[in-house]
């Protein structure tokens, strides 16, 4: 059979997806192309021809897409830092935001003394997303991540010994409840780094369908205001850290002050400070352990 163009292919597809309410169609189309055609997406120019069975597939893909399925559910991965992770049905997926707080905790670590081997926890790490990356940027340090829900659980593992595969340094995951007051004891006073990316949407919210319909509820809802999960994390990650050490826990754009409360309140932690992401929404607290 004649190869065919890609380019108009891809043109179609970006109508496709924005007439179903896709919110960045024609990234989306050319992400899948470029998924297809196994090249980084900056290169789609270098391939101007395909098979037409390559079209076929392709048209599938934006089928599924216009279904609103998630674009990162189509090609199997997601990014964090320098890794991408395998994430599917069952683990939430790790969103271009959440990248700030991993920068923040680079920054963070950079701070420490050299001969410092770090100590990291990842409290909700669904797919293990912070704790890989962290693990990969920092090879020095001690990696502990939480999770709560087997699913995501079965995720994070596949993505851990994945990086392994590659040469990582394996982080410790932990199957328990980030809201438990006894989490972690064995390592109280000696943690230089906590993150958290938690369930914080109040329940009620209205979200695009990408999230409400396919990533695990548990992993979204954080109670009628968002912070039915943070709330009780705040001991434990006070307990945790060593003075000096600081935390960031990710947040809905309606909480940012309420976080940066529950971190001030009762004089445990010092210099909390709230970060907005890229549009200038609420995103993370930061706050060091006084």
């Amino acid at each position: 059979m004649t190869r065919q163009a890609l380019r108009p292919a891809i043109n179609e597809a970006a109508a496709k997806l924005a007439a179903a309410g896709v919110p960045s169609p024609r990234a989306d189309a050319e992400q899948l192309a470029a998924h297809l055609l196994g090249v980084q997406r900056g290169r789609l120019a270098l391939v101007p021809m395909v098979e037409p069975e390559l079209l076929d597939r392709f048209r599938g893909l934006i089928d599924q897409r216009a279904q609103r399925i998630p674009l990162q559910h189509l090609i199997g991965v997601a990014a964090m830092g320098d890794i991408e992770l395998a994430v599917g049905p069952g683990v939430f997926v790790p969103r271009p935001e959440t990248e700030l707080l991993f920068a923040w905790a680079l920054a963070q670590l950079a701070t420490l003394p050299h001969d410092h081997a770090p100590v990291v926890v990842d409290l909700c790490t669904g797919s293990g997303a912070l704790a890989l990356a962290v693990a990969h940027a920092r090879p020095d340090a001690e990696v502990h991540a939480v999770e709560l829900d087997p699913a995501a659980l079965r995720w994070a593992r596949r993505n851990a010994d994945a990086r392994i595969a590659a040469g990582d340094t394996a982080i410790t995951l932990h199957a328990d409840d980030v809201t438990a007051p006894h989490l972690l004891s064995a390592l109280d006073g000696r943690v230089d780094i906590v993150l958290s990316n938690p369930p914080y949407i109040p329940v009620g919210a209205v979200l695009e369908p990408e999230v409400a319909e396919h990533d695990p509820h548990r992993a979204l809802f954080g109670g009628p205001d968002g912070l039915d999960v943070i709330r009780p994390m705040i001991p434990t990650i006070a307990r945790l850290l060593r003075p000096g050490g600081a935390t960031a826990i990710e947040h809905d754009d309606t909480n940012g002050s309420g976080v940066a409360a529950l971190l001030a309140d009762g004089g445990r932690f010092v210099d909390v400070v709230e970060h907005p992401d890229l549009a200038g929404k609420p995103r993370f607290v930061a706050a060091t352990r006084g």
